[in-house]
């Protein structure tokens, strides 16, 4: 499958920047499962100051706000070509051990509500892979899609304890629910094709576990599936911050207003 995607974000400033830095995890990269046909990222109100490959090897731009611009625009449009790979992205390959996917972070932290996730879907499954997506179906259910009940910085437990959440809570949860069972989970940040629009809200999420003799295995907790051709990985990390499409700082007074125009079809 071929797939376009052109993803506007932009940054509004009631008054000027006097500095500001964005990290930018935008680039796909030719993957198992994805090629990448063509990809540009273009900025409006900004510079690109050094292009790097982060300890998850995503590729990564540091980009400035030019000094007392009151607006900064990231524009990407590229095409990518998928296969289905049943979900499997396969062996390790990172610059950190498959053991420092199995530390908590701030908004991977266990709690009694993860705890009490694991012992209603933990059975005699037949393995892995059927318990993760048992385990998937249980955090579905107890946390209902709502784009209004949380924020970047809410965390797995806190999701859970409100009841309600979006892609990344889904994929906070499972990724610490994997973890209690000493099994290495990662965040992975992408597009998902969706089949009955064009126009979306936002990017994707999605986790992925590492299955002995399998590799990492995603599993989409918000669609109960694992990834197939519609989707277009980006970035992965042990939580959100690690894989956000941006991630920065700014000084100065004032407001800050932030805006996305997506599309995402096949071609």
């Amino acid at each position: 499958m071929r797939i376009r995607i052109n993803h506007e974000t932009r940054y509004s400033y009631d008054v000027g920047v006097p500095y500001a830095l964005q990290q930018l995890r935008l680039s796909p990269q030719t993957s198992n499962g994805q090629n990448v046909i063509t990809w540009e990222i273009a900025l409006e109100g900004g510079q690109v100051e050094l292009t790097f490959e982060d300890q998850h090897k995503n590729h990564v731009k540091l980009a400035s706000v030019l000094p007392d611009h009151d607006e900064l625009v990231i524009s990407c449009i590229g095409e990518v070509e998928t296969a289905d790979t049943a979900g499997i992205f396969g062996k390790h390959d990172g610059f950190a051990a498959l053991w420092y996917f199995k530390r908590a972070t701030e908004l991977t932290k266990p709690g009694p509500h993860i705890r009490q996730i694991l012992r209603e879907a933990k059975d005699d499954h037949e393995n892995a892979v059927t318990m993760l997506h048992v385990l998937s179906e249980v955090i579905a259910g107890a946390v209902t899609y709502d784009t209004n009940n949380t924020h970047p910085a809410t965390s797995c437990e806190e999701a859970l304890e409100r009841g309600h959440g979006v892609c990344q809570d889904h994929t906070h949860i499972l990724v610490t629910a994997a973890r209690l069972l000493d099994l290495p989970a990662r965040y992975v940040s992408g597009y998902l094709l969706v089949d009955d629009r064009v126009e979306q809200d936002a990017s994707h999420a999605w986790a992925e576990v590492y299955i002995e003799n399998l590799g990492w295995v995603g599993f989409d907790v918000a669609n109960g599936i694992s990834p197939d051709e519609r989707y277009v990985r980006i970035a992965t990390g042990l939580d959100y911050k690690d894989a956000a499409p941006v991630f920065g700082m700014r000084y100065g007074d004032g407001e800050e207003d932030m805006s996305v125009n997506l599309q995402i079809q096949q071609q």
